[in-house]
């Protein structure tokens, strides 16, 4: 009965740990998602802009699942999205700054 009982204390307090594996960049990708939609919202890019950065969001959202199926992040497939990351990020100042009054 106490090897029961152990057990199951055991299961309960490994569970949450197991489900609660963070996907890394994913908080990235939604912080930067925030961050055009704001930029759209404020009028500092233009619709055209907006719809092309939202575009390579998802393109970085799907990167980000197809790497995740294994549930592991190879070196390579880190280098990958971060790549991704920082040009989306790049685009974007590159986008707000650009001059242009919309």
């Amino acid at each position: 009965m106490r090897f029961i009982l152990c057990f199951l204390f055991l299961l309960f307090i490994m569970v949450p740990h197991i489900h609660a594996q963070k996907v890394p960049f994913a908080g990235e990708q939604k912080k930067q998602e925030s961050l055009i939609r704001n930029a759209y919202k404020n009028k500092k890019i233009s619709e055209k802009e907006y719809h092309k950065l939202l575009q390579e969001q998802e393109a970085i959202k799907e990167a980000i699942k197809k790497a995740n199926i294994d549930g592991k992040f190879t070196p390579e497939e880190k280098n990958r999205i971060n790549g991704k990351l920082q040009r989306a990020k790049k685009r974007l100042v590159r986008y707000k700054y650009n001059s242009e009054i919309y």
